[in-house]
């Protein structure tokens, strides 16, 4: 409840210094740096996770080792943002006068507008909490709270600046499912060395045998290297309950004719929609109508694509 309390009071604070903090690390030409100490250095380590994965390049600078050689990763066109709470610890103090002595834009987030972290950076993001939510008001709760908010806001700001789509984020996110939503296409999926299709005269014999081969549980039905029909498992098992013999039949009679296709380039999250949608489990895949493959559900199931 009072961590919740201290957000909802972050919006009273909001004022041009923060809309000119974001201005400033978008015109910046270099990166952004985001330096802290204790717990504010943990804050400001997931702000740099946030800001890179969002399209803002930042690196983070522990304020202790700044001032032991680390400094020298700062350019003179990179953009800080220093964090602190009180904004008068010695390091922070010994810190400031350093980040400022090539002209570098600082942005302060702190909870002490009077400070010394205040009083010498360009622009001040309030963070004040009226009090901690650790029972003896010491621990950093709320107020590291509110810092890691307030990183958030920066950063989401900074993406609308943008106009970062998720295309952009898939950009930065390639590994895991999340990944896989955004960027996998549906060419990417498709095993080339089982493609199973028969011609339209084919034998059920030997339909049975390219499902049985090729184990997707389905067939295309081709001629001329374009999809005429399909023809599952299920079809097969249909037939057999139904003829005492299959001799004189052949693919074609047995096919589903316009079956649901899918393009090569399409997402696979367009895929699942449609098998879904028809509660089907094999898409038939085409490539400017050329037979390319079959897509099934559980090979999509198996990246993690839900």
């Amino acid at each position: 409840m009072t961590e919740s309390e201290s957000i909802i009071k972050l919006t009273d604070f909001l004022d041009d210094n923060f809309s000119n903090a974001a201005q400033a690390i978008y015109n910046s030409k270099g990166r952004l740096v985001v330096t802290g100490i204790g717990k504010s250095a943990i804050i400001a380590q997931k702000m740099v996770a946030t800001f890179n994965s969002t399209g803002t390049p930042s690196l983070f600078l522990h304020a202790a080792e700044a001032i032991h050689g680390d400094l020298g990763m700062v350019q003179k066109e990179d953009v800080i943002i220093c964090i602190s709470k009180s904004g008068n610890s010695p390091e922070i103090k010994v810190l400031v006068p350093l980040l400022t002595r090539f002209g570098n834009t600082l942005i302060a987030i702190t909870g002490n507008m009077t400070s010394f972290l205040a009083k010498g950076s360009k622009y001040v993001l309030n963070t004040t909490v009226d009090k901690e939510a650790c029972p003896i008001n010491l621990a950093p709760t709320s107020s590291t709270t509110a810092q890691l908010v307030m990183g958030d806001a920066l950063a989401v700001c900074l993406m609308e600046m943008r106009d970062f789509k998720p295309e952009d984020f898939a950009i930065y996110h390639p590994g895991g499912a999340l990944g896989k939503k955004l960027l996998l296409r549906v060419k990417d999926m498709l095993e080339h060395t089982l493609k199973p299709m028969v011609a339209p005269d084919a034998s059920i014999q030997q339909v049975i045998f390219e499902i049985s081969e090729k184990r997707l549980g389905v067939t295309a039905v081709v001629e001329n290297n374009a999809v005429i029909g399909i023809i599952t498992d299920g079809d097969i098992r249909r037939m057999l309950s139904e003829r005492d013999h299959f001799k004189d039949l052949v693919a074609s009679d047995i096919m589903t004719k316009n079956p649901k296709l899918i393009q090569a380039t399409d997402m696979v999250t367009d895929a699942l929609n449609t098998l879904e949608d028809f509660s089907i489990t094999q898409l038939i895949v085409v490539e400017n109508k050329e037979y390319k493959g079959v897509l099934h559900l559980h090979d999509i199931l198996k990246e993690g694509i839900v």
